[in-house]
């Protein structure tokens, strides 16, 4: 069974208008909107939104609401998980990598199941700090496994391509969860398996 498609209902219900306010920023920023290059941009733009905003419209508790009993206690590590994002102070994209590790305490979830997260997680208005909260507390609220960890790098075109423009600078966030605010043996084999 193919992946669950995720679309935001919102922009597709109000296609007709969010088209209408896209042309009237092109209008206002100077373009016109009926040059032949720009006629069919309101119309792709808002099915773009339909996919980046996607998140809004996701169960993300559902997401992981299958759970499997399973007795492995040892750390689960799923790294390198490509997202994509929107910041919510300018509306420009932002993009990286998340590595996630959780500590079973009897309780597994499917490994494609963190991609979706990160998934409907991202997919909205975000600030990287929040993405990172977010997916360690739903995992640590549908798992309850023993800790889980999670690391964020960003590169945030809001910063690289605008205002202080330094391209190739990433952000890092963590949030961390159970055994591993404790234990630091098991907050260093996460760090160091994670290293490319």
């Amino acid at each position: 069974m193919p992946a669950k498609e995720y679309k935001n209902s919102r922009v597709a219900d109000n296609r007709e208008r969010v088209e209408h306010h896209i042309r009237e920023i092109l209008r206002l920023i100077g373009e016109d909107p009926d040059r032949e290059g720009l006629l069919d941009t309101p119309a792709r733009v808002t099915r773009m939104y339909e996919e980046i905003f996607a998140g809004y419209d996701a169960d993300v508790k559902e997401i992981l609401g299958v759970a499997f009993d399973e007795k492995h206690e040892e750390l689960v590590i799923v790294k390198d998980i490509v997202y994509y994002s929107q910041c919510e102070h300018h509306m420009a994209p932002f993009f990286g990598k998340i590595h996630i590790g959780y500590i079973p305490s009897g309780k597994i979830a499917g490994l494609s199941k963190f991609a979706r997260l990160v998934e409907a997680v991202t997919r909205r208005l975000q600030v990287q700090e929040r993405i990172t909260s977010e997916i360690a507390d739903i995992i640590e609220t549908e798992l309850e496994p023993h800790g889980c960890m999670v690391v964020v790098e960003g590169e945030h075109l809001c910063m690289c391509a605008r205002g202080v423009k330094k391209p190739g600078s990433k952000t890092v966030t963590s949030a961390v969860r159970g055994l591993f605010r404790t234990d630091a043996a098991s907050r260093s084999e996460f760090l160091s398996l994670i290293k490319d």
